[in-house]
């Protein structure tokens, strides 16, 4: 039962809590803060007879947080992230500096085309401050309905009356393969050519790893393991260990190839749907327009079989998250960008 009363919020003792949950310690948090370990110890006191529970289980010197303290700490590390960003904007105003933004993109999209678009755009455009989230799709929807952030970049589905979808990329999977493979040898990757084999892939079941599952089944392919993992860094870094055929999004396998693996088309169209989007009935500033015409334009240069999809009406959204759930992964849909 939360007792806090908010009126009275030290953020003092949110600042010593939140040095506890990164040093992991009292002595450390007190060496990051410059204060007294006592004088520390008792700032966490206070907060916790203040909210009426334990944020930390005790044993001698050492301590770990409670899982009310795991909790307390989301929405602790939200506030101080958005004190910080206030404070920051409010010195960009008195310098009439242009507004310092805030971006959340999935890890691939901040990797693959994030970077690219922000060069693209010039030095001149930028704000003075920028702040990029690299978070998964679904903190990325809720980043942006809590106005914690003011742009966001992830795959597809993203469909929330809350948010405003300004365009939609698609893009096919690609095979990455080890160099020294028998594979890499091939212009395309069949995915029949996969049975018996192990298939690095995505973990996560209403995203990308569906569609992969589809095509798998289709082939009638049984393939020897799976791998999955949350991250197409750690697909791609596997593959290139010769522990097998990562089936990845293009972003990050075109944005940041390891040394040591080559990318293969596959020879059938795995889509990777992916879309930008921001806060609902919030305009976009002339720097975020300027950064949304980027990506769009980065997309389009280098993720091969790049096709556009308007996406001004929901309608449009739902049809291309769901329109090629029930049909083979083959014909992609969209419009060609040249």
């Amino acid at each position: 039962m939360l007792n806090m009363d908010f009126n009275d919020l030290d953020l003092r003792q949110l600042d010593a809590f939140s040095a506890v949950m990164s040093a992991g310690s009292i002595t450390g948090a007190a060496r990051l803060l410059g204060r007294s370990q006592p004088a520390t110890t008792r700032l966490i006191q206070d907060l916790e007879e203040s909210l009426g529970y334990p944020l930390f289980h005790r044993n001698g010197p050492r301590i770990s947080p409670t899982e009310q303290g795991v909790l307390f700490f989301e929405e602790v590390e939200r506030l101080l992230v958005s004190l910080k960003h206030i404070r920051e904007r409010a010195g960009a105003i008195g310098r009439g500096e242009a507004r310092p933004f805030e971006v959340a993109a999935t890890p691939a999209l901040s990797i693959g085309l994030v970077p690219d678009a922000l060069a693209a755009m010039g030095g001149t455009t930028l704000p003075r401050l920028l702040h990029i989230q690299s978070l998964s799709a679904e903190n990325v929807v809720q980043t942006l309905l809590a106005r914690a952030a003011d742009f966001g970049i992830a795959s597809l589905p993203v469909e929330h009356p809350g948010l405003d979808v300004h365009w939609i990329g698609e893009a096919p999977c690609v095979a990455a393969v080890a160099s020294d493979s028998e594979l890499a040898t091939q212009d395309t990757i069949r995915i029949a050519d996969l049975a018996g084999a192990c298939i690095i892939t995505m973990a996560n079941p209403y995203r990308l790893r569906r569609r992969v599952n589809e095509a798998i089944a289709q082939a009638g392919v049984t393939p020897l393991r799976v791998i999955d993992t949350n991250a197409s860094l750690t697909a791609l870094s596997l593959a290139r260990a010769g522990l097998g055929v990562a089936i990845v999004e293009p972003a990050s396998a075109c944005g940041l190839l390891p040394e040591g693996l080559v990318l293969k088309p596959l020879d059938v169209h795995i889509p990777f749907l992916f879309g930008t989007v921001s806060p609902a009935a919030k305009p976009l500033s002339s720097t975020l327009i300027a950064f949304n015409d980027a990506l769009r334009e980065v997309a389009a240069r280098r993720l091969p079989g790049f096709r556009l999809h308007e996406a001004g009406k929901r309608e449009a959204l739902a049809d291309a998250v769901y329109g090629a759930d029930d049909a083979a992964p083959t014909a992609a849909k969209g419009r060609p960008i040249r």
